[in-house]
């Protein structure tokens, strides 16, 4: 195959050439957004890596990778020890690459073999390899052989929408489920010191605020083993929350106080819950915020007509209660030999 492949980054280089046409024509998640991912990377301790592939001047093929390592990165060859994550840093259940409809297996593997040798050339001697995150088992044949390690990693919760309301969704669950989960919402709505908020495009919010919550949020739970994202950053979550395709629901007292907000990544197919922050409840924040903004991306998946819903991964035996279902993912772990063969 005649192909150039182009290892970019984002921070620096220009958007390639039919970029927007070909997520259109991918169906792709708007994480691959190149103004997002150039938001995402301009602080990030973790920047990304766009590798792009083209046959002639049309685009049949992307991965994406964060840089990971001690330190913040700032450009390639770099002596220091780095390796390469193949993930969308906040939406781990998509798949980091993409490719052009016609190509096949065998095609798709080897632009996978490409990127690999032009990632780790691109990104300098201290380069360790390649590590592909959150990889669905009928794919993990493009990128799993010899010298590679596979492992299960955590799996994404997915609800499949089998139902025309909301009351159909709320009936599929277990009677305990289903009851505990009513009077949940009905105190929710009828509580006078709890104002609820939620549209696209919002432009309401103060996005160092939201940070500082997500922040504080993700802190009280511990750190994550072998996570080498930093923070999410206020310029990423202002850009994010005020795009028409990004639902934002939030939650605050009649004071105007921030109790708690969410993010709904819009697909045609499968949207997103994304990012969850709720002040302690020591701090007054009332009891039972997460079940409403679960009921309302269920609401948006059904009143939108989207095939699935994704709540990411995490509190599996909760989110199991509440009808969705585990999908399995693995991860591959590439030394930067393995990448030469």
């Amino acid at each position: 195959m005649t192909w150039t492949v182009r290892v970019l980054d984002p921070r620096t280089d220009p958007e390639p050439a039919g970029w927007a046409a070909f997520l259109r024509a991918q169906q792709a998640p708007l994480t691959w957004d190149y103004g997002l991912l150039r938001t995402e990377s301009e602080r990030s301790r973790s920047p990304d890596l766009l590798t792009v592939v083209t046959e002639g001047d049309t685009l049949v093929g992307a991965v994406l990778a964060m840089l990971c390592g001690p330190g913040r990165w700032r450009g390639p060859a770099r002596w220091g020890p780095r390796w390469l994550e193949v993930r969308h840093a906040w939406a781990p259940c998509h798949p980091a690459w993409l490719f052009a409809e016609e190509l096949d297996a065998a095609a798709c593997r080897e632009i996978l073999r490409r990127f690999e040798r032009a990632v780790c050339r691109f990104t300098g001697p201290g380069c360790l390899g390649v590590v592909y995150r959150g990889i669905a088992p009928d794919v993990v044949g493009l990128v799993s052989g010899r010298g590679r390690q596979v492992r299960e990693v955590q799996p994404d919760l997915v609800l499949e929408n089998t139902f025309t309301e909301l009351d159909d969704w709320l009936a599929s669950l277990s009677r305990k489920r289903r009851s505990s989960l009513r009077g949940q919402l009905r105190k929710i709505a009828a509580d006078p010191g709890v104002v609820v908020r939620t549209g696209p495009a919002r432009d309401d919010l103060d996005p160092a605020e939201l940070a500082a919550m997500l922040r504080a949020h993700r802190e009280a739970k511990g750190p994550l083993k072998f996570d080498p994202r930093g923070p999410v950053t206020a310029a990423y979550l202002g850009e994010l929350v005020r795009r028409p395709d990004v639902v934002t629901t939030t939650y605050h007292d009649d004071r105007g106080r921030l109790l708690a907000f969410t993010n709904l990544l819009d697909h045609p197919v499968m949207p997103l819950q994304q990012h969850w922050a709720a002040r302690p409840l020591a701090e007054g924040r009332p009891k039972h915020l997460y079940f409403g903004i679960i009921a309302g991306g269920v609401r948006h998946m059904i009143e939108h007509n989207r095939k699935f819903l994704s709540l990411g991964g995490g509190v599996v035996p909760l989110k199991e209660s509440l009808g969705f279902t585990p999908s399995p993912l693995r991860g591959v772990v590439v030394p930067r030999p393995v990448t030469r063969w």
